[in-house]
């Protein structure tokens, strides 16, 4: 048995998804996330977990996002048994992104079945995701909390509503990890916390290798795309995560439309998780950012356009590719892994008065990093579809720091292990890092680090 504790990577080790990572010390097994591999890696989500979960004692989740809690149905599945910790909001959003999943999930099958072909296992089913919301626990920011010979506390990483970064003390020492820490500038979630000095920082690094365009700039950049597609009677394409990154498109949407910087036009949310996120974000007012809580106070919704129309079923959603006039369209997968996004690119994309506005991270190999890289055609769905309308990315308005913020966040930090992230970016902030005398690494996958 080790005679120091131990970090190690099962997942999110040199990729952006996927996140999971053991601690493990005297016997006793801490697990650190459970998400599911996206976009080109999905087939890992089948392999094994790397370690028995039967024998792990405790889980604590930093945020709701997928590639963060998407395997904690299938960890109960093979024989977790223990109690899955995260603060209070995690806990509300965490629902209806994996009840999401589990429908993608069975359509995928019900799709191949019809198609006859090899239909996979299912990695869990709505019995193991019962299951996993009985073992749901809270664990509020700033409360210590004993799991064995660790003691965890949560502190706010400004990523979503409710996420957290964990500081982690065992035997002396002291761990923290990152989880997804949040853009600094950014209106609508209040600020990342700073870290407290440890023996160990364990840091995502999504965007090592660059900082992110100033939110100012970003927002006139957003408002004249916008409005100039509007004006020519264009509709505005925005591939969208439903949980965040929707709420906060609309919060500026509405934001332009009160300042006369946009005109009113129709704005459609084709996601039924982003409607149901949205109920649940009036649930957690108090972990938004102070403006936002003072807007609520005031009985106005933040993320409330003036002509806001969220579409429901399928029968609504194909009305909208007949659509007359100017509108703005907000429709999942963020990435363009699926959805609904991807009929309304087979409709929009050949009109050049037409703008796809991509306001988050696009993987490589995927549909959205090939219109970025300038395809000219690109299939969907078994189509090929011309690319006439105009192509535009907004980094701003990224839910990741950029790499100023990241080394601004790790200053003072001696010793510095890197995860969630491609190895160009991880390489290129582990240089920064180590040019300024910290000792950085990037984490190999199933590798132990003691501390």
């Amino acid at each position: 048995m080790p005679r120091d504790p131990t970090f190690t990577p099962f997942g999110a080790a040199q990729t952006v998804t996927g996140s999971c990572h053991l601690m493990s010390y005297r016997g006793y097994r801490l697990l650190l996330e459970c998400g599911a591999y996206q976009g080109e890696a999905e087939a890992k989500n089948y392999t094994p977990f790397g370690f028995d979960p039967a024998r792990v004692d405790a889980v604590v989740v930093t945020h709701a996002h997928l590639d963060h809690i998407g395997r904690l149905p299938r960890l109960v599945r093979e024989g977790y048994r223990g109690p899955v910790y995260a603060t209070p909001p995690t806990l509300k959003l965490l629902r209806p992104i994996l009840e999401d999943a589990l429908k993608v999930m069975n359509e995928e099958a019900d799709r191949a079945r019809r198609k006859r072909l090899p239909t996979p296992e299912p990695l869990w089913d709505e019995d193991d995701l019962a299951e996993l919301y009985r073992r749901l626990s809270p664990l509020p920011y700033y409360r210590p909390r004993p799991f064995g010979p660790f003691t965890v506390e949560l502190q706010n990483a400004g990523h979503l509503p409710g996420s957290a970064f964990v500081v982690v003390e065992v035997a002396g020492r002291r761990l923290v990890f990152s989880g997804d820490l949040g853009n600094r500038r950014k209106e609508v979630l209040p600020d990342p916390d700073y870290p407290p000095h440890a023996n160990l920082v364990v840091s995502e690094g999504t965007y090592g290798d660059r900082p992110h365009k100033p939110l100012a700039a970003t927002l006139d950049e957003f408002a004249l795309l916008v409005a100039e597609t509007l004006a020519q009677g264009g509709k505005v394409v925005i591939p969208s995560f439903a949980l965040e990154r929707t709420q906060e498109i609309l919060y500026y949407l509405r934001e332009f439309e009160e300042k006369g910087r946009i005109p009113v036009a129709p704005v459609f949310v084709d996601s039924p998780l982003a409607s149901r996120v949205s109920a649940v974000f009036e649930e957690v007012r108090e972990a938004f950012s102070l403006k936002v809580q003072t807007l609520f106070r005031q009985g106005r919704d933040p993320f409330r356009p003036r002509r806001l129309r969220y579409t429901v079923s399928v029968e609504e959603s194909k009305t909208l590719n007949e659509l007359e006039g100017p509108a703005t369209i907000i429709a999942g997968s963020g990435m363009l892994t699926g959805g609904r996004i991807l009929h309304h690119l087979r409709h929009q994309l050949p009109n050049p008065k037409n703008t796809l506005l991509f306001v988050g991270y696009q993987p490589r190999g995927g549909l959205g990093r090939r219109i970025l890289e300038g395809a000219r055609v690109v299939r969907i769905l078994g189509h090929e579809v011309p690319v006439r309308a105009r192509v535009a990315s907004l980094g701003g308005f990224s839910g990741h720091a950029g790499q100023d913020e990241l080394l601004d966040w790790l200053a003072g930090e001696p010793r510095i292990l890197l995860v969630h992230g491609e190895p160009d970016k991880l390489a290129a902030l582990k240089a920064r890092l180590d040019a300024r005398g910290q000792e950085a690494g990037i984490a190999a996958l199933a590798q132990p680090y003691p501390f």
